[in-house]
């Protein structure tokens, strides 16, 4: 693949040369091989290119404490698909990210997290790196997938999408995403394997595993799907890293409106006296397309044990027992297309316990039918004593070619 470009490409002496390089090697990431056309329809190769600054405000622990820094990114991602058979298919979906600037030069640990890799193979490849930037390669999907009648199993990494609503999922217990995350539309995946029965319509049964390096750290459960009183609903229930877990959610039509929602419940195995030996996750949301296309989802948060101590601007990372910052979360969010080719968003969430609030507006641009622009900002605001009071807020600007 063309992975091994960047393996042969010169470092370059001078740091102004290196968003031009990266610029050359991740398009060239993103251009099929003479051998790989030549497998015709069975092969699909697709992707993005992605440019952006970002710029944070915050206060960082000491001794950074607080300032502004600014960010480069470039990244391209690629998407194969082939089908060698009728039956089974294999997914490969890679994130190559050139990062360069404040953040890579000043913060401590930075490169180690972007290097990071939780799966079961260690899959992560730092490419190059440098005193304030980095290349680095990840595949996020890297599975086999074998479907005949009204069977489907997959074994590798992907996504196991079981969360019901748009905005938090208690449910998605293998890959929860966060909603902060600015700069992973595809969303993390999993190393799983995950066995699917469908049983008729609407209703299916599937277990899946996810096995950790810790062996205590895995998650395995099982999930039954099947409709009632015209919802969609499910079960779930499991092991969740050195916890129990059950819990269900449903989906369905109430006058127009979708309703949705998630309740999970977690329980230590070993009562060792530490902090949420259970916790109880409930949420519930609800959408509405106005006739002017306006677009309204509403949910509404509980998260008994939850919450966090301190929350640091695009380092906070949610897990599927404790998936906000706060106890209670309640969030408005809007979509209109404010013209054929620009469409515009607005996300509130305000956490009560904390008096603080989450401001996130965006403006996306159709340039063309394969580039887009988009502006989007990140404000924290929040009392003295609360987590949030040191947040700041993040404004970043890309542009995306689809390939």
């Amino acid at each position: 693949m063309s992975i091994a470009i960047l393996m042969k490409a010169p470092q370059p002496d001078s740091p102004i040369l290196l968003p031009f390089l990266g610029a050359s090697l991740l398009a060239l990431a993103g251009m099929p091989s003479a051998a790989e056309a030549q497998l015709g329809d069975d092969l699909r190769i697709g992707g993005h290119i992605q440019g952006n600054p970002v710029v944070i405000s915050t206060a960082f622990p000491e001794p950074l404490g607080e300032g502004t820094w600014t960010e480069y990114r470039l990244q391209n991602r690629l998407n194969v698909r082939w089908n060698p058979s009728s039956n089974l298919t294999l997914h490969w979906q890679m994130r190559t990210r050139l990062f360069s600037g404040d953040l890579v030069r000043d913060i401590p640990g930075y490169a180690d997290a972007v290097h990071r890799d939780d799966g079961l193979i260690n899959l992560s490849w730092m490419i190059s790196e440098g005193d304030a930037w980095l290349l680095h390669y990840l595949p996020d999907r890297l599975f086999a997938e074998w479907s005949r009648g009204d069977w489907n199993v997959r074994l590798g990494r992907q996504r196991v999408n079981w969360g019901v609503n748009m905005i938090t999922n208690p449910n998605d217990i293998f890959n929860i995403y966060s909603f902060y995350d600015f700069d992973y539309r595809e969303r993390p995946g999993s190393d799983a394997l995950r066995v699917q029965r469908f049983i008729g319509f609407g209703s299916r049964f599937e277990v899946t595993l996810s096995p950790a390096r810790d062996l205590e750290e895995s998650v395995a459960a099982a999930l039954y799907a099947f409709r009632a009183g015209g919802y969609d609903v499910q079960v779930i229930g499991g092991y969740f890293r050195k916890r129990i877990t059950t819990g269900a959610g449903w989906a369905g039509d109430f006058r127009g409106a979708g309703i949705k929602g998630e309740t999970m419940f977690f329980a230590d195995l070993d009562e060792t006296g530490g902090h949420r030996e259970t916790n109880f996750i409930a949420s519930a949301s609800a959408d509405y397309m106005f006739a002017n296309s306006l677009f309204l989802t509403v949910e509404l948060l509980y998260n008994h044990e939850g919450g966090r101590e301190e929350f640091l601007l695009m380092a906070e990372e949610l897990t599927p027992d404790n998936p906000s910052p706060s106890r209670y979360q309640a969030t408005v969010h809007l979509t209109y297309p404010i013209h054929p080719l620009v469409d515009g968003s607005l996300a509130a969430m305000v956490y009560p316990d904390e008096e603080a609030v989450f401001l996130s507006p965006s403006v996306t641009l159709s340039v063309t039918e394969d580039l887009d622009f988009r502006l989007l900002g990140q404000v924290f605001g929040g009392s003295d004593d609360s987590v949030f009071a040191d947040t700041g807020h993040l404004v970043t600007a890309s542009l995306r070619y689809h390939f």
